[in-house]
């Protein structure tokens, strides 16, 4: 038995092209990968953030705090090439080291460190689209093009703004959570009436960005050109606990909310399934509303030439969910069955005229580059203009 993928994508254009169904997309760390210049992302993964701030510390001395936090590391037996573990080791000890030290640091070496690679971290995301047509362009040109009756929500786990750059772009009016014009403040009253106008764009940041800081005693937004703060926006183990405070507990809340609502629909892009705090949101979610439905594009194949899932947290979980479904390259994952993917029939005639990606005969969507051209292609833009 075999999945019929020309059948699923019918199905998937029918979601995309109601205009009354709770409509969301989640975009997670592997979506910026998608864009490039010159032939290279424009942001780094974790492991490429990890290697830039290993690199700028390569000349320090033996005896340099960041050298010590290494050599501590290897000691705890912590993985010093994932910058969440650093933060995590860092700020565990900061925790404990107030108004003394651990393990030789005092807490002061350890706000130090933690603040010099935070902004290390700013400093690598903080980039610009690149000229020309990409995905994240593609995605606000489809939102802009779209009329419809419930707003597009959109969640995302990345610290950059490139999605805000995009939609301001092409005038695609948004609501992040904040109000305001000189330093817009965290609104929660406007986040959990969300009674705006539909043709605006929800943006729900989940961990947090670059541009948010805490001023007195409230959380702002400033502009890109501002330094964040640390606790608020970089990547750590600890964000299950920091996301119990104010906004990240909005922030999850939103997507429970949107969850819950009647035949909701949760597209996910970019994500591997490695955070149990959202995995955990969704799917408690997905528990009680059994009318939503969630629909992760994975990348790449399911499995490597063992037989060992890439992302096994996704399969797991989707083979224990019939509301959430996984599609590979390969295999999807849907009502909690395991199929492979019957090939692409090229000569149908839905999709005549569509440059889909086609990878092993079968239609892949797990790239954002891929998805985004097939939304393009959705609302009729076969135009080469930006290219």
């Amino acid at each position: 038995m075999k999945h019929d993928q020309l059948r699923h994508l019918r199905s998937l254009r029918l979601l995309l092209s109601q205009d009354k169904s709770p409509l969301g997309f989640f975009l997670a760390a592997g979506c910026p990968r998608s864009v490039k210049d010159g032939g290279n992302p424009i942001l780094p993964d974790m492991r490429g953030l990890t290697q830039i701030i290993s690199d700028a510390h390569e000349t320090d001395a033996a005896d340099s705090p960041y050298k010590r936090l290494m050599k501590e590391m290897g000691k705890a037996g912590k993985d010093t090439e994932n910058v969440e573990d650093v933060l995590t080791f860092i700020r565990s000890m900061k925790e404990v080291a107030a108004g003394g030290s651990v393990r030789g640091f005092s807490e002061a070496e350890l706000k130090a460190l933690e603040i010099d690679i935070c902004d290390k971290i700013a400093e690598s995301v903080k980039k610009d689209l690149p000229d020309g047509e990409n995905s994240y362009r593609r995605f606000a040109k489809w939102v802009s093009a779209i009329d419809r009756a419930v707003p597009v929500e959109v969640f995302t786990t990345n610290y950059d703004l490139l999605l805000e750059q995009a939609f301001e772009e092409q005038y695609v009016p948004c609501f992040d959570g904040f109000s305001g014009s000189r330093y817009p403040f965290f609104d929660i009253h406007s986040v959990e009436r969300n009674d705006l106008p539909p043709y605006w764009a929800r943006l729900w940041k989940l961990h947090g960005s670059v541009n948010w800081k805490v001023l007195g005693k409230n959380v702002s937004r400033v502009t890109k050109d501002v330094a964040g703060s640390p606790e608020l926006i970089y990547p750590s183990k600890l964000k299950y606990d920091q996301s119990r405070k104010m906004p990240f507990l909005a922030m999850s809340d939103r997507l429970t909310a949107f969850l819950l609502k009647p035949h909701a629909v949760l597209l996910i892009c970019g994500y591997s399934f490695s955070d149990e705090h959202i995995n955990d949101t969704m799917i408690n979610a997905l528990k009680v509303n059994k009318s939503a439905n969630v629909i992760a594009l994975m990348f790449g194949k399911m499995a490597d030439a063992a037989g060992n899932p890439y992302s096994p947290e996704a399969v797991n979980r989707a083979k224990e969910r019939p509301n959430l479904s996984v599609w590979y390259d390969d295999k999807a994952i849907m009502g909690t069955q395991e199929y492979e993917w019957a090939e692409y029939e090229t000569d149908n005639k839905d999709f005549a005229g569509f440059d889909l990606n086609i990878v092993d005969k079968r239609v892949s969507l797990g790239d954002f580059d891929a998805f985004t051209s097939f939304l393009k292609q959705l609302i009729g833009d076969h135009s080469d203009a930006d290219k």
